[in-house]
C-alpha cells in the first residue's frame, strides 16, 4: 500500500535540531504530495491520538530552536504490546498510514517493536546528543551538545588557571563517553572519565600529581556522568591528594545546558538532510528503517541495526586524548 498520510513524533530526550528534522520532513512530505501530521508528546500522543495537520507555514521559525515545537514524553506504556495495539487502532482509525519517528535508542526500541507487531512503515531518524545509536556515524544534537559543552567549560579554565586548581566537570552520558571524550579532546583536558573504559581513581590522582610536576597551573577532568557524579569524583580525588599539599578542589555540572540552545550549522544541515532522507525512505516504500550519516552520505539502514547492539567508543581516539594531555 502506498503511504500517503504521515505523521511525525519526537520522543525521549529533547536534542538540538530535532526542529529542523521536523521542518525538513513535513515540506519535503508536502513538496511530494503527501498530508503530514505532527504527533505532540511523542509515544503518549500516539497512544492517545494526540495530533494535528501540519502546513508549510506551520514550521516556519523552527529552524533556529531548540528543544522540540511537538513537545515530547517518556511514556511506558509504549513498551506493553497492548497499548501499541491502541497506538495502531488510533493511527488507523486516523487513515495515517505511515510514521517518522526522531530520537534515540529508547525510541528506535519501540518504533522497531511497533514495526515487528503491525508491519506499519515506519522510519526513524537518530537525534541524541550521547550520539550513541548504532548503524549511524552521526544523530542530531551531538554537535550542538559538545560546543555547548566547550563553550562553558573554556571559561572555567580561566577560573582554574588564575586560582591553579583542580576542575572535575561533570558532563551528559549515563552510558555512552561519546561528549566526554569529543569535549576533552577540545578542551585539552588532562583527564577522560567515561564508562566504556575503566580508569582507577588511583591513576587519575597521579595524572595529578605528575600534571603538577610539570608545571601545568591547573588540571581539568572531563568525568561522564555514567561513571560517577562529578562531587564523587572530585571528594574522592580530593582524599588522595590531601598528603600531596592538595586542599581544594573544584566540581561543576553542566547538566541540561548541553541540550539547549541553538542548532549549531552542522546540525542544522544534518537534520535536514535526515528529515528529507527519512521522507524519501517512505516514498520509496521503505519501512523499518532509519535515516543514516555514513561516511558522508545519509542514507537508510535497518532498524534491527540500531536496536541490536551499543554504539562502541573508538580505542584511538581515547588514546589521542591521553597522549594530548601530556
Amino acid at each position: 500500500m502506498k503511504v500517503r498520510r504521515i505523521a511525525i513524533l519526537t520522543s525521549g530526550g529533547d536534542a538540538p535540531g530535532m526542529n529542523a528534522a521536523i521542518r525538513a520532513a513535513v515540506r519535503v512530505a508536502i513538496a511530494e504530495g503527501f498530508e503530514v501530521f505532527g504527533v505532540l508528546r511523542g509515544y503518549r500522543g500516539l497512544i492517545e491520538g494526540t495530533w494535528r495537520k501540519l502546513e508549510l507555514r506551520d514550521v516556519s521559525g523552527v529552524i533556529e530552536r531548540g528543544g522540540t515545537m511537538l513537545m515530547t514524553a517518556r511514556e511506558p506504556r509504549f513498551r506493553d504490546p497492548d497499548w501499541r495495539k491502541v497506538a495502531y487502532d488510533k493511527l488507523t482509525q486516523g487513515g495515517i498510514d505511515g510514521l517518522i519517528v526522531i530520537g534515540g535508542n529508547g525510541s528506535f526500541k519501540g518504533a522497531y517493536d511497533f514495526f515487528t507487531d503491525f508491519q506499519f512503515p515506519v522510519v526513524c531518524i537518530p537525534a541524541t546528543i550521547d550520539n550513541d545509536i548504532s548503524g549511524t556515524d552521526y544523530a542530531i544534537g551531538f554537535d550542538t551538545a559538545v560546543n555547548n559543552a566547550i563553550s562553558a567549560i573554556d571559561k572555567i579554565r580561566d577560573t582554574a588557571s588564575a586560582f591553579e586548581r583542580v576542575f572535575v566537570v561533570e558532563v551528559m552520558g549515563r552510558r555512552s563517553g561519546f561528549i566526554a571524550l569529543h569535549v576533552g579532546i577540545a578542551t585539552g583536558a588532562e583527564v577522560v572519565l567515561i564508562p566504556e573504559i575503566d580508569y582507577p581513581i588511583e591513576k587519575v590522582a597521579n595524572d595529578v600529581i605528575e600534571a603538577k610536576r610539570k608545571g601545568k597551573r591547573h588540571v581539568l577532568i572531563i568525568v561522564a556522568e555514567g561513571v560517577a557524579s562529578g562531587s564523587s569524583v572530585g571528594d574522592i580525588l580530593l582524599k588522595r591528594l590531601e598528603p600531596h599539599g592538595y586542599t581544594d578542589i573544584r566540581v561543576t555540572v553542566l547538566g541540561y545546558i548541553q541540550r539547549g540552545g541553538n542548532p549549531t550549522a552542522f546540525d542544522r544541515l544534518m537534520a535536514s538532510r535526515m528529515g528529507a532522507q527519512a521522507v524519501h525512505a517512505l516514498a520509496r516504500g521503505e519501512a523499518g528503517v532509519m535515516a543514516a550519516f555514513v561516511g558522508q552520505e545519509v542514507v537508510t539502514r535497518k532498524l534491527e541495526t540500531a536496536v541490536s547492539g551499543t554504539k562502541k567508543i573508538e580505542p584511538a581516539l581515547y588514546e589521542l586524548a591521553r597522549k594530548l594531555a601530556m
